[in-house]
């Protein structure tokens, strides 16, 4: 990824990962630092507010037609990758600086298409978890048995359907997902496990910070720590909802912890798992212990 002026980036900022795997509470964490650093009030129910600092290009249905000249819907695969990266730079284009933008796409190309415009790009901070935890949260977020679940993570560059108020991306599997963002990256990549998070929320916090190199105070780095914990986003969501839960799951943020697998998944379906992703999970320290 490319950043013009180092002491004056431009472009998009990525926030990365596979679906389920800490997209939205890093997201989160982000829109409060800019909120604060902005000196804008906290808003009523701010969990609907993470569009106005860090949205989904794939959701910028405007600008995809704007260069498809038609509907989504009616384009095929090719046209959309095609367009996604005029997409892309219209979004930076817009920006004064940089911008945040959420991905769960894989950092590869299709059709000799990127996936992600690296010249638009100016960063990213990619999150990945064990995906004997996602595989859980995937099942209950597109409501499927765990089973097909794991033939969803396990699905060569995966992909949702195009819809009226979406833009396909391409997930790719679980493992060419974190293969393509974590195999020698650029340092304008930072790369952190979900599980860190949950350990040490305030260091690995900060670190994204510094890595991002925002001016913000320590003071509000906590605040955003705060704000963006699990149980207040819980507790929001369960009083007024949240615009980001798929209509037949009964919450978004469901549970949010680390090891929920070793009292859900099966020896069988833990042995799938790890005969699909071995060489990545050994990588990140996430292959189970007998």
């Amino acid at each position: 990824m490319i950043s013009v002026d180092p002491n004056a980036p431009r472009g998009i900022v990525w926030i990365a990962s596979y679906p389920k795997s800490g997209n939205t509470w890093v997201r989160v964490f982000v829109h409060h630092l800019l909120r604060m650093a902005a000196g804008k009030p906290l808003e009523p129910h701010d969990i609907d507010e993470l569009h106005r600092t860090s949205r989904s290009p794939a959701i910028r249905i405007d600008l995809f037609e704007r260069f498809l000249g038609k509907p989504v819907t009616a384009a095929n695969a090719r046209e959309i990758t095609e367009a996604r990266l005029q997409v892309h730079q219209a979004i930076a284009d817009e920006a004064d600086g940089i911008v945040f933008a959420k991905t769960h796409s894989f950092n590869g190309e299709i059709f000799g298409y990127p996936m992600i415009n690296r010249a638009h790009s100016a960063g990213a901070l990619y999150i990945l978890r064990n995906p004997l935890d996602v595989v859980v949260s995937l099942a209950n977020h597109l409501n499927v048995p765990i089973d097909s679940a794991i033939d969803s993570l396990a699905m060569s560059l995966n992909s949702p359907v195009e819809t009226e108020e979406s833009a396909s991306e391409v997930w790719g599997s679980w493992s060419e997902n974190v293969r393509s963002w974590t195999s020698n990256p650029p340092p304008v990549i930072q790369v952190t496990r979900y599980e860190d998070l949950l350990a040490d929320p305030r260091a690995r916090f900060g670190d994204m910070v510094e890595h991002l190199r925002l001016d913000v105070t320590p003071e509000q780095i906590d605040e955003a720590v705060a704000l963006a914990s699990f149980d207040r986003m819980r507790a929001a969501e369960e009083k007024s909802g949240f615009y980001e839960r798929p209509e037949h799951t009964e919450r978004f943020f469901r549970e949010g912890r680390a090891g929920q697998w070793r009292e859900v998944l099966s020896p069988e379906q833990i042995q799938r798992i790890v005969d699909d992703h071995g060489e990545q999970m050994a990588r990140f320290g996430y292959l189970p212990s007998h």
